[in-house]
Order: structure tokens, then sequence, then C-alpha cells
């Protein structure tokens, strides 16, 4: 057992790898990936800054970074989709499939390198937040438990976007994926506190995942969210935690099931 999972590791490095080199080979978009976060920021903080009351007189970006840094995780699917829809329409998928390799590893290795692309765009994101004034109050280890929230979102998201890609036929077939993912972004706490929202609507937001880790990651950043007082609310950390593990729990079988049976 352990020789498999070393194997499977090993060889999940290695297509690992080949995405980390395409970085180098086309770095457009992946910088695009990295910057587009930090428009948004920009953006946002520009229009809805001098609208938006805070309490105590705290700067708007107190409540906005945090909400980015869990938007980029959820834009990340995007991305993880289109690579691995391009691979299996393009035979690449086949083509490991039929090497003497673990059968775990192309989409481990997609995996890894998807989680190192958000570590990265986290980094980026971090410092623009600072430069514009966002900081964290909390100490070291409560940020970088927010940190590891948002990653272990992106991870459970990372197999819905596994799951799609080896589901839909074609490239193109992502485009009526990609609209589902804004209104699920805009659908939450990420810009403004749900308590500002219509109450039917303010209640669907604060269900949705990506508030859920975006306010557990502000009370560990120590930033002021004044979204409307409920039960998902008071138990976000928990809610941070449950929510990934259950998506995680679905589509990562899912997933494996897909892809042993993937016929091109």
């Amino acid at each position: 057992m352990t020789a498999r999972l070393g194997w499977a590791l090993a060889d999940g490095w290695t297509i690992a790898r080949r995405a980390l080199l395409h970085w180098r080979m086309q770095p457009g978009p992946v910088i695009f990936g990295w910057l587009f976060p930090v428009l948004m920021m920009l953006m946002f903080g520009a229009l809805l800054g001098g609208a938006i009351e805070m309490p105590s007189g705290d700067s708007y970006y107190e409540l906005l970074v945090p909400g980015i840094f869990a938007l980029a995780m959820l834009f990340g699917l995007e991305s993880t989709m289109t690579a691995v829809t391009t691979d299996v329409a393009k035979g690449i998928t086949d083509r490991f499939r039929s090497l003497p390799m673990s059968s775990a590893a192309v989409v481990l290795g997609r995996c890894i390198a998807d989680l190192i692309d958000s570590a990265v765009t986290l980094i980026v994101l971090s410092g623009a937040g600072l430069a514009l004034g966002w900081r964290w109050h909390g100490s070291v280890v409560e940020a970088v438990a927010a940190f590891g929230l948002l990653l272990a979102l992106r991870f459970a998201l990372l197999w819905i976007g596994i799951f799609i890609g080896l589901t839909v036929k074609n490239a193109q077939s992502i485009v009526a994926v990609q609209v589902v993912v804004w209104p699920i972004g805009f659908l939450s706490s990420a810009f403004v506190a749900t308590s500002t929202m219509p109450d039917w609507l303010g209640t669907i937001a604060q269900w949705n995942p990506l508030s859920a880790t975006a306010t557990a990651a502000r009370s560990l950043f120590g930033n002021p969210d004044p979204s409307a007082a409920s039960w998902i609310g008071d138990h976000a950390l928990a809610a941070a935690i449950i929510g990934p593990l259950l998506l995680t729990a679905i589509f990562l079988p899912l997933s494996a099931v897909r892809f042993r049976r993937l016929s091109r």
C-alpha cells in the first residue's frame, strides 16, 4: 500500500510539473489569472467603498479583501474545468492512461498544480490588499488557519472542476458552466454584508459555501463582517470546514468513476 501511494504521488508530481512548465512557456494566461482578482479588488473597492458604511469607521477593504480571497478560489474552478476538458479533447489524457503509471496520477497532478496556482494567487492578493490598507488583526496562527480554509474550499472546488471537465464534450461547453459561476460568486457575502440584502436573499447568500469561508476567514483575520445574525453565520467556522468536506466527499468519487469510465 505504501509503495502504491508513493508511486501515485511521484507520478502525480510528474503530471503537476507538466502543468507548471506551461507557466514558463505560456506565462500570459497564468499571470492574468493572478492579477484578475486584484483588478476586481481595485474596481469594487473604488465603486463600493465610498457607499458602504462599516462599523466603527473601518475601511471597506477590511470586508472586501477576505471576500475576494474566497471569490478567487471559486474562479479557479474555471481554469480547472478548461484544462481538464482540453486535455481530454486533445487525447492527452488517454495517452497518460496508456502509460505504465498510477491511474490516479492525472487528476492528482492537476490538483497539485492548481493548488500551487491558488496559493500564489492568495499571496498576490494579500500583497495587493496590504498595499490598499487591509490588515489582519489576529495572530499569525489564525491567519494561517484562514488561508488553510480558503485552500480547503479550493480543493473541494477542484474536484467539481475535474468532474465537469471530464464530463462535458468540448471546451466550448465550458462557457455554459462559466455563466453559472458568476451568479454563485455574487450571491454571497464576498462584496457586501448579508444584512444589506432582502431577508430571503440574505438567507440564500449566507448558506452559500463561499459565504461561510469568507465569514470564517474574516473572523480569523479579525476583520469586521456586519452580516445578519443567523445560525449559519454564528457557525461559519464549522460550515467552512464541513462544506468543503461534503463537496469533496461527493465529487472526488464521482471524478474517479468518470475517469475510469472515460472513453473518447
